[in-house]
């Protein structure tokens, strides 16, 4: 496969810059456990998570994205807005991910996430870094525990590697398993995070508060230095390239082709989410899990349970995967986010794929 060769901190200054790039081979499938190591700063999930591979596959694929260590500043003092206040900011097409921690909603732009890629923040109580991979269209929130996160420079499958502040562990944020540092082999907990319009998410959470340009660094805002979601243009549009090799490809479908995706210790899973928004529910099954995926209109986006029912399920909408069900058993639900296709099938090169 041909690459784009331009690292980000081209792609940041405007201007291409080129550089010869070799591909890497495929590595052994495995699967790792959390290893039992001295206390992490932030909570570790205790089942663990698929890793395919072990971690030092992922650390001799590391590149350098262009910025060095915190070259691109996390947001460590979010200010946030109302509503009201985002009217000469926020169009209601613009992408926002949105969250809600004990009855408390937030909303963080794209928008402004592209230019530092994680907000250490607390939210309901609840201490969160708020992760958005531009390159792999993830966003993810992790918690941290009382510790920070912040931006590597470093990538693997175009993919953020992130570390915590207080260890130096490194987390690639799909993997969301230690690679590199004290926690290697761990796994970070997630929460539930959506991403949506915010027309979207302002209609469903009109009390939201919404993640405010008060950064403390000076950026354009109003500038995605990748292209647009609002319409899709540039590096977002489905059929262009990616800009970094990959361990493993996948010519399946378009690239940048938008999957609801999970993984659980033992599965990695993804629902085309274009077919989601037309059946409303899909079913899967892989290595003797069976995942059903449902559509929340509402948001768009799609939730991923564990398990197969005929119950009917209900989205009460207090928060994600606020969903009843009725007429047969409840299902478990797992952690989901958006993805773009290449960047699953880099990771996790045996997912199950629906759509």
């Amino acid at each position: 496969m041909a690459y784009t060769n331009m690292t980000r901190r081209a792609v940041f200054q405007g201007a291409a810059g080129l550089a010869t790039w070799t591909a890497l081979a495929g590595l052994p499938l495995a699967t790792t456990a959390a290893r039992a190591q001295s206390a992490a700063p932030y909570p570790i999930l205790p089942q663990g998570r698929l890793i395919p591979g072990a971690p030092q596959d992922y650390t001799a694929a590391m590149l350098s994205g262009g910025p060095g260590k915190d070259g691109i500043p996390s947001i460590d003092d979010p200010k946030f807005w109302n509503v009201e206040d985002t009217n000469d900011f926020l169009d209601d097409g613009d992408i926002v991910f949105g969250l809600v921690e004990n009855g408390v909603a937030r909303a963080y732009p794209q928008r402004i996430l592209v230019w530092h890629e994680i907000v250490n923040d607390v939210v309901g109580g609840v201490g969160l870094a708020v992760t958005y991979c531009p390159l792999t269209g993830t966003a993810i929130a992790f918690e941290r525990g009382q510790t920070e996160f912040g931006v590597s420079g470093r990538l693997v499958n175009s993919n953020l590697i992130m570390f915590d502040r207080d260890t130096d562990t490194w987390f690639p944020q799909v993997l969301a398993v230690g690679i590199k540092g004290p926690h290697i082999g761990q796994a970070l907990v997630e929460r539930p995070i959506v991403w949506t319009t915010w027309a979207r998410w302002k209609a469903a959470f009109p009390n939201t508060e919404v993640l405010s340009t008060e950064t403390g660094f000076f950026r354009n805002y109003g500038v995605d230095p990748y292209g647009a979601y609002n319409a899709v243009s540039g590096y977002y549009v489905p059929q262009s390239s990616t800009l970094f090799p990959l361990m493993n490809d996948d010519d399946r479908y378009p690239q940048k082709t938008v999957f609801v995706s999970a993984r659980t210790p033992n599965a990695s899973v993804a629902f085309n989410l274009d077919s989601l928004r037309e059946e409303n529910r899909l079913e899967t099954e892989v290595n003797g899990e069976v995942f059903t995926s449902i559509y929340d209109e509402r948001l768009d986006t799609g939730y991923i349970f564990r398990g197969k029912t005929s119950a009917s399920p209900t989205i009460n909408g207090a928060s994600a995967y606020d969903v009843s069900w009725s007429g047969g058993e409840a299902l478990e639900p797992i952690d989901a986010f958006q993805a773009m296709w290449f960047a699953m099938t880099a990771f996790y090169p045996e997912t199950k794929v629906h759509g």
